[in-house]
C-alpha cells in the first residue's frame, strides 16, 4: 500500500509540473522535490522521464473511464452517444491533463504526444473498436438511427466532438455563456444527427408503459437503454482495464 500511495504522489506531482511548465521544463529532481521523496525513489517506480508521464496521461483517462462506468451503473440513458459526448466534453474542462492531450497542446506536452500516440497505439485502436461495438450495440436496440453506415456514424461523432474540444481554444472569445450551455449544445447536435427521437421507437411487448404520449416514449427509450447498458457497460470495464495493465506496463519491474 505504502509503494502506491508514493506512486500516486508522484503522479500527482509529476501532472501539476506538466501543465505548470510543460513537458520540455519538467525534471524528476523538481518532481521528487514536489512529492517530497528522492530522485532514486522515482525511478523505483519508473524507468523514464516518458514512462512517468504517460503513465500521467493513462491515470487522467482511466479516472474519466471509472466515472463513465460510475454513470453508466447509475442511468443508462448514459449509453446515447448525446450523454457520453456532452459528459466528456465536460471532463474535458475539469481535467487539464485530457484537455492537453484532446487539443494536442504543444506547449505543454511537448514530444510526449507523438510519443504516447506510438506507445498508446494499440489502446487507440482498441478505443476505436469499442466505440464502433458501442454504436452498434445502441442500433440493435433501436436507439441509434440505420440509415446510414455505422462507420460513417462513428465518424460524424468523432468529428463533431473533436470540433468542439479545439473550439475550446479557437473560438473561446465567440463561446457562449458557460461550459455547462456547450455540452448541451453538443449533446442537441449529436442527437439530432444519429439518435433515434424517443417518440419513434418502435412499440414492444415489453413496454413498461404502452401507448402514445411523452411518458410512453420517454419509457420506452428508458427500457430499451437498460436492455443496452449491460454489453456496453462491459465494453468499458474491459478497455478500463486494459488502461490499468498499460499503466503498470510503464512502471519498472
Amino acid at each position: 500500500m505504502e509503494r502506491a500511495e508514493r506512486a500516486d504522489r508522484i503522479l500527482d506531482a509529476a501532472g501539476e509540473l506538466l501543465l505548470a511548465w510543460g513537458y520540455r521544463r519538467v525534471t524528476i529532481d523538481e518532481i521528487a522535490r514536489r512529492a517530497n521523496v528522492g530522485k532514486g525513489t522515482v525511478y523505483l517506480h519508473w524507468k523514464t522521464k516518458d514512462s512517468l508521464f504517460l503513465a500521467v496521461m493513462l491515470k487522467a483517462q482511466f479516472r474519466m473511464l471509472q466515472r463513465q462506468l460510475a454513470r453508466l451503473r447509475a442511468d443508462p440513458l448514459e449509453v446515447l452517444p448525446s450523454r457520453m459526448m456532452s459528459r466528456h466534453f465536460l471532463e474535458f474542462q475539469a481535467e487539464p491533463v485530457l484537455r492537453a492531450v484532446y487539443t494536442d497542446d504543444g506547449d505543454i506536452l511537448g514530444r510526449l504526444h507523438e510519443t504516447a500516440q506510438k506507445e498508446f497505439a494499440e489502446l487507440i485502436v482498441q478505443g476505436d473498436r469499442n466505440l464502433r461495438h458501442h454504436l452498434e450495440v445502441l442500433r440493435e436496440h433501436g436507439l441509434l438511427r440505420d440509415d446510414t453506415d455505422v462507420q460513417h456514424q462513428q465518424y460524424a461523432l468523432l468529428a463533431t466532438s473533436t470540433g468542439f474540444f479545439l473550439s475550446e481554444a479557437l473560438l473561446a472569445d465567440r463561446a457562449p455563456d458557460s461550459a455547462e450551455v456547450r455540452a448541451e449544445i453538443l449533446a442537441h447536435t449529436i442527437r439530432s444527427a444519429l439518435e433515434v427521437p424517443a417518440g419513434a421507437l418502435p412499440h414492444t411487448g415489453s413496454d413498461p408503459v404502452s401507448g402514445p404520449g411523452p411518458d410512453a416514449a420517454a419509457a420506452r427509450m428508458r427500457a430499451a437503454a437498460a436492455a443496452a447498458a449491460p454489453e456496453i457497460i462491459a465494453i468499458y470495464k474491459q478497455f478500463a482495464a486494459l488502461c490499468a495493465q498499460e499503466m503498470r506496463r510503464q512502471i519498472r519491474d
